[in-house]
């Protein structure tokens, strides 16, 4: 059984949720897929210990001393990620530069060099770590600003997720998917057998929540949705409940709006951990809904870990 945590949008909660679920859950294996925003680190106070550089591709760099500014680079870039402000080397006054951020390492540019004067190298895209937490193994990553092949590093991150679960006989990995529908997303996705989408009564919400329930048919995946802060608007909630049970997702509950929720993440801590105001008694409500759709071997619902 591997269960996804997903949004049609960011800001719905989703991180908080699936951080409580894992406080909830029998032994799990945690995988954070939102590899641009990783938040769920913030609440489970993982301890470092394996750390991995990611390359999401090639980046090509022109080395100065074997340029002769023939202009070939700077003319077949599609990117404009090349400029004509480099250092001199004795042959010419200036020579070619490239923007590293701008650069999509197609290559084309060091294919077509006569003088030979362009590198492409495996580029510092990022990094993925193995940590541990107060409630089990714990994948997450980070991916550097302007690099691109999130998808890449999601699926990764699933993956090892996937198989330490295996490795160390744990019960339920548990995905903390990235908000939206795109690449990054599709692969937290891929092979889960049950997804909770998390959104909120507003036109946003409940637009972006049948995107992603649209993804998940595609992908014939059991779907579950909950309303966070059902309360602040009743009658969108009942219409997105609706709408969710005609695309074929079983509703497993709502969450009211509960300022106990902020003051859990203050405090580094799942809403469920924090007390047992309203929001935390929902989200126990709805692991049990969830849960009750698990197979005989997935986990049953237990009390967080600071109540163990």
């Amino acid at each position: 059984m591997k269960l996804a945590v997903a949004s049609g949008k960011g800001g719905t909660r989703k991180t908080s949720v699936a951080a409580s679920l894992a406080a909830l859950a029998n032994k799990p294996v945690l995988a954070n897929c939102d590899v641009d925003a990783s938040n769920l680190p913030l609440v489970t106070g993982p301890r470092v210990r394996r750390r991995e550089a990611f390359s999401g591709g090639l980046r090509a760099r022109i080395k100065s001393g074997h340029c002769v500014a023939c202009g070939k680079c700077e003319e077949l870039c599609r990117f404009d990620a090349i400029f004509f402000d480099g250092p001199g080397n004795g042959r010419v006054a200036r020579t070619f530069r490239i923007d590293e951020f701008a650069c999509e390492g197609c290559g084309v540019c060091a294919e077509f060099c006569a003088e030979n004067a362009i590198d492409l190298s495996p580029a510092d895209s990022g990094e993925w770590y193995v940590s541990d937490t107060r409630f089990g193994p714990l994948v997450h990553a980070r991916l550097r600003p302007g690099h691109g092949n999130s998808g890449k590093l999601a699926s990764m991150v699933r993956q090892k997720a996937l198989e330490i679960a295996r490795g160390v006989a744990r019960q339920l990995p548990l995905i903390d998917g990235p908000p939206g529908v795109g690449c990054p997303v599709i692969a937290s996705l891929t092979g889960v057998s049950m997804m909770l989408a998390v959104t909120e009564p507003t036109p946003s919400g409940e637009h972006d929540l049948e995107r992603i329930l649209a993804l998940a048919r595609h992908f014939k995946i059991q779907s579950f949705v909950c309303v966070n802060k059902c309360d602040l608007n009743p009658g969108l909630t009942d219409k997105i409940e609706r709408r969710a049970a005609e695309l074929g997702a079983t509703v497993a509950g709502r969450i009211p709006y509960d300022p106990a929720v902020t003051d859990a993440q203050r405090k580094c801590q799942t809403v469920v951990e924090h007390g047992r105001g309203p929001a935390a008694q929902a989200i126990i409500q709805l692991w049990n809904n969830i849960s009750q759709s698990f197979s005989k071997q997935a986990p049953e619902p237990s009390q967080p870990a600071s109540a163990r």
